[in-house]
């Protein structure tokens, strides 16, 4: 039996467009969440509400920071 090649479940032609968007989602989630640290007092702060949004910023950033890897030819 001949073992499969492995193959990236995302087309590699996708690679460059899913980075420009998730860097660009995680960019604005991260800019937001910087909007709210700023302008909202210290009595009104979520600490739910900011793990929550720097989590999601982290994910997108991460996921744009490796597809911007893929599509740049540095395989990880």
């Amino acid at each position: 039996m001949a073992a499969k090649p492995i193959a990236s479940p995302i087309p590699v032609a996708m690679y460059p467009t899913l980075s420009v968007f998730t860097l660009a989602i995680g960019l604005v989630i991260t800019a937001i969440f910087f909007i709210y640290e700023a302008t909202s007092s210290r009595k009104n702060r979520s600490l739910a509400k900011e793990l929550a949004t720097a989590v999601v910023a982290s994910v997108f950033l991460g996921f744009g920071s490796l597809f911007l890897l893929l599509a740049s030819g540095v395989y990880v």
